[in-house]
């Protein structure tokens, strides 16, 4: 059984899709799910569905080996970002080649980079008058949003359309296609 291990800074609603997508499959499990939150909600959703969660800082992550401590003694398979605002280390990269994925919700390499992410890109999709916007799943590399891109899929954008109603088209796409793409990743 392939083992995936899912890194979360917010709601979690991601999380707990590919969770419960995994919860019905032989060929995988979500093992672990991390937090730089302690009050994060995506603990919560994890606890609920009988999986493993722990949150840690920052420094955690970032200026010890705590996190790769805990990484190797979970053997992940892959390495999920569902939701997480940090700087992934190049420490645990360095650990984990081409084992962790990102999931961002425009068609990189538009509005990628620091601090780009939620309400903020799809604001921007809007000003700029897009008329299509999408998710972009990608390995994670050193820098923010650059990583090789696995799979992109793509909603139009209208007049009409708002912030929030871009956000509902892309989480469509977010809950449809990240545990496919998770899971083909993981066949290969």
């Amino acid at each position: 059984m392939k083992r995936i291990v899912v890194f979360a800074s917010g709601s979690g609603t991601n999380a707990q899709n590919i969770i419960e997508y995994f919860q019905k499959s032989d060929l995988a499990k979500v093992t672990l799910v991390l937090s730089n939150k302690k009050n994060a909600k995506v603990l919560e959703r994890a606890k609920k569905l009988n999986v493993s969660s722990n949150n840690f800082t920052k420094e955690d992550l970032c200026d010890s080996d705590k996190i790769v401590t805990i990484l190797k003694n979970e053997k992940p398979d892959i390495i999920v970002l569902a939701g997480f605002l940090l700087k992934f280390p190049e420490s645990i990269l360095n650990e984990f080649p081409n084992k962790v994925i990102n999931i961002h919700p425009a068609l990189l390499p538009k509005y990628g980079g620091k601090g780009m992410y939620g309400s903020r890109v799809h604001k921007f999709v809007i000003e700029n008058n897009e008329s299509e916007t999408g998710i972009t799943i990608h390995y994670v590399n050193e820098n923010y949003d650059e990583g090789a891109i696995i799979f992109q899929g793509k909603v139009s954008v209208s007049k009409q359309d708002t912030a929030n109603s871009v956000a509902e088209k892309v989480h469509k796409l977010e809950y449809e296609f990240f545990p496919k793409v998770i899971e083909e990743i993981l066949k290969k």
